[in-house]
């Protein structure tokens, strides 16, 4: 028997798709969002200020008669750009996503859409950073892996603790507002991530064009677990 990839075990898991907002949400609830520098009518949005970004989501969310607004896996964004964080130089600009955005309510809750034990967890204070931000672990059979949950409440980690267990479907955090969460309209950074690297409570999000190719390999779209298109 052909023994399957990264993602294609990923793809695999779960037929029907998992969740880690409410599993009550259908698709047909969640449109797609571009934020990539592609986007002409974010020429007109000032994307550094939280509110203007958040009003434009909001509307596009409206809209399409939808409740949560997703995408950005592999995005080439200019939202980075306000930040030093991310421009340490020309040649080291960090500017392509490589997890998957949720764009919802403040306060809307985190679902964990696999059994889990916590691995760790921080609070990533940059700007345009994760804010609070949970990282778990998850055994498949024999494979390990680890997903990332980003831009979260600050009482998401007040005590949670290492090691902690989560069963499939449990709430693990909300998401945090623009004061908290890195200074942006709230939202899930959620990400999947084979090799850790040891880092803790943290993990890239957005990466360099130079390092990309090892990223995607390392941190495959999340959309092979949430199903939201296909």
């Amino acid at each position: 028997m052909k023994q399957l990839d990264f993602s294609e075990f990923l793809f695999s898991i779960n037929h029907k798709p998992l969740r880690v907002l409410n599993d009550a949400i259908k698709n047909s609830k969640y449109v797609t969002l571009d934020l990539s520098e592609d986007n002409k009518e974010l020429q007109s949005v000032e994307v550094s200020s939280p509110y203007k970004l958040g009003l434009y989501i909001d509307n596009f969310i409206k809209k399409h008669d939808a409740l949560v607004a997703f995408g950005g896996y592999n995005e080439i964004r200019t939202i980075y750009k306000r930040s030093s964080y991310f421009n340490l130089d020309s040649d080291n600009e960090r500017n392509i996503h490589i997890g998957i955005d949720l764009w919802c309510n403040a306060e809307t809750p985190v679902y964990t859409p696999l059994d889990a034990i916590v691995h760790s967890f921080g609070n990533n204070i940059n700007h345009g950073d994760y804010g609070p931000t949970i990282i778990l672990k998850h055994k498949i059979n024999t494979i390990e892996f680890y997903t990332l949950y980003g831009h979260l409440t600050l009482a998401s980690i007040e005590h949670l603790k290492v090691n902690q267990i989560f069963k499939q479907g449990e709430q693990i955090a909300a998401l945090g507002n623009s004061s908290v969460n890195g200074d942006y309209p709230p939202h899930l950074h959620f990400q999947i991530i084979k090799d850790l690297q040891n880092f803790n409570g943290d993990y890239p999000g957005v990466c360099n064009k130079n390092d990309l190719g090892f990223y995607l390999r390392n941190c495959p779209d999340p959309n092979l677990l949430l199903k939201l298109v296909r």
